[in-house]
């Protein structure tokens, strides 16, 4: 038996909280053993190709603002607005499986620098 969609949004929100504040061992929680990540500069990663490539920006955003949160099936559909610590802004699309209260996918679309 799968979670239900609200958990699988939750699953979600905290894996961009532990991005945001750098929580490693809540993104481990969230992060299932399998994941694969893709984005423009990384087609395909593993788990542990992400920790190495892409955590050591976690902690260098002030906040995520959701602008579309919605689910279909086990994907969980995200745009979202970061500031940096900075103060520059970005806008980023996301497409995350969630499968057995862990994300199992994430594809990345990006390239909005807002200011």
């Amino acid at each position: 038996m799968g979670i239900d969609e609200t958990e699988r949004t939750g699953v979600v929100r905290d894996c961009y909280r532990a991005f945001e504040n750098g929580d490693r061992e809540l993104a481990e929680r969230v992060l299932g053993a399998g994941l694969r990540f893709h984005a423009p500069p990384d087609p395909e990663l593993d788990r542990a190709g992400y920790f190495e490539r892409c955590w050591p920006n976690a902690g260098q955003l002030e906040e995520f603002e959701f602008v579309r949160l919605f689910e279909r099936g086990e994907e969980v559909f995200v745009t979202y607005e970061a500031r940096r610590v900075d103060g520059s802004r970005f806008r980023n699309t996301e497409v995350l499986t969630v499968r057995d209260g862990q994300i199992i996918e994430v594809e990345v679309y990006f390239g909005w620098e807002l200011g």
